[in-house]
């Protein structure tokens, strides 16, 4: 988390070149960067709370639900449903599971591959949505858009999405969380 240079910093040995000099973050930079850091832990714990309270659920279990109502027929095969929440499969597996427990999802198995399986928003699934999201979104709004004037929502949503492009290469072998 530290972008500033430290100091005193030498190389390990005279007779190795020093590495080549880091790009530090510049004074506004920083600022903008622990902004960036510090707004966004808290807006991910304000969600957080806020769907712990009235749903019983983290704010990535909510994602999920969200991600299968609006899929056609309610339902995503396993791995584009981890791609879409940007998250390990291992990770979705565990999360499928507790969903599953609480009723408001199932798993079935992809008939076109064994080895497949397609995660489906159950009815429950769907009326813990219709109880919670109104409550999110008031939260979503109260913490972020009732804050900003509608050009400064604009320019966000430009700046994440130029972010999001850049972290999310389309080569083959990109080390992204679904593909572990």
């Amino acid at each position: 988390m530290n972008t500033a240079p430290p100091s005193g910093s030498t190389p390990v040995s005279a007779s190795e070149p020093a590495p080549a000099a880091p790009r530090w973050l510049s004074d506004d930079q920083q600022r903008v960067w622990r902004s960036y850091l510090h707004a966004t832990t808290l807006l991910e714990d304000h969600l957080d709370r806020q769907l712990q309270r009235d749903a019983g659920m983290p704010h990535m279990y909510y994602g999920l639900l969200v991600k299968l109502a609006e899929s056609p027929r309610r339902r995503l095969r396993m791995t584009e449903l981890a791609m879409d929440a940007k998250i390990t499969r291992s990770r979705l597996s565990h999360a499928v599971a507790r969903l599953e427990k609480n009723g408001w999802l199932r798993r079935e198995d992809c008939p076109s591959d064994k080895r497949g399986q397609f995660a489906v928003l159950t009815d429950e699934g769907q009326e813990v949505l219709r109880g919670t999201a109104p409550g999110h979104v008031a939260a979503v709004r109260q913490a972020l858009f009732d804050r900003l004037t509608p050009e400064q929502q604009k320019s966000l949503g430009e700046i994440m999405q130029i972010v999001a492009e850049g972290l999310q290469p389309n080569e083959a072998g990109a080390d992204l969380p679904w593909l572990r």
